[in-house]
């Protein structure tokens, strides 16, 4: 299912994720204003998190969205344990940043709980869904896959609601309808707690983004990035403007650029952003 578009989604989205690298998980105002980063370019981390990163890498974000890509390459459906065995090998020799729901989704797999995910309400899942385009052969089967996919490692109510709606957002924008438009036709369909953070973004539209999404907390978590995703794809129309904006107000701004690159590239092309931005360390 829209085949001819995985492709470009999974590269926009890995260049978002390395382009946020240098200020990724850097909170702190005053620091954001006065970093040394190259706004036009890439970044080393200046984050502890991520020690041992270089300008051009990915977050662990990145990493794993990459081995999920390749993973599904070669498929023609999903199949989850399958690919939660896969996953968890490659855990087993990952240098990179391992985060909560990681963690425990490592024990509980250890333990064969079922489903393994954790009871994580982290907002970076929803970046990953891209490649199950690949294995669904219609919208209802991606939704589906989505599901599935989320509860290995992220298996709370509300990171699943949140995964359909911009399962079902990315959809409706693949499909050919406009980004503000499908927001406004998903959020009377969506569960009362995703409504509210999508309206409040969808009202934060004129507003300046450093401070919007300083307001609405710049953390890892739905209840905090949801309305920033939502502010970004209201209020930009140039992918490399909205990524910088983005990154320079900090916080978990890996998550919320590659979930709001994932929608404006349903609808746009990879020209906006410069080629060396492109030049991304894994080669893809």
């Amino acid at each position: 299912m829209f085949a001819e578009k995985i492709d470009t989604l999974v590269h926009g989205l890995l260049v978002s994720d390395a382009y946020c690298l240098g200020a990724h998980w850097v909170y702190d105002e005053k620091q954001l204003r006065e970093a040394k980063i190259n706004w036009d370019g890439l970044n080393a981390p200046l984050a502890i998190w991520h020690k041992g990163k270089v300008a051009g890498d990915f977050t662990h974000y990145g990493d794993q969205l990459l081995w999920f890509y390749q993973f599904l390459k070669d498929k023609t459906s999903f199949d989850a344990d399958a690919y939660q065995d896969f996953w968890f090998e490659k855990m087993q020799h990952y240098t990179g940043y391992i985060d909560g729901a990681t963690r425990v989704s490592l024990e509980n797999i250890k333990n064969a709980k079922n489903p393994s995910g954790a009871s994580s309400t982290d907002l970076s899942i929803t970046a990953r869904i891209v490649p199950l385009l690949q294995v669904s052969n219609t919208p209802q089967e991606f939704y589906e896959n989505v599901y599935k996919f989320i509860r290995i490692t992220h298996n709370s109510e509300l990171a699943l609601a949140c995964g359909d709606f911009f399962a079902k957002l990315l959809v409706l924008v693949l499909e050919g309808n406009e980004i503000y438009a499908s927001i406004q036709k998903l959020l009377h369909v969506s569960s009362p707690e995703i409504q509210k953070m999508v309206q409040n973004g969808l009202e934060s539209k004129e507003a300046d983004t450093f401070i919007t999404i300083r307001e609405f907390g710049p953390a890892c978590d739905i209840k905090e990035g949801l309305s920033g995703v939502i502010h970004l794809l209201c209020k930009y129309d140039n992918l490399q403007t909205m990524l910088q904006e983005n990154a320079k107000a900090g916080g978990d701004s890996s998550a919320r650029g590659m979930n709001a690159t994932m929608i404006f590239l349903a609808k746009y092309s990879l020209d906006a952003l410069p080629k060396k931005w492109q030049a991304l360390n894994a080669g893809i």
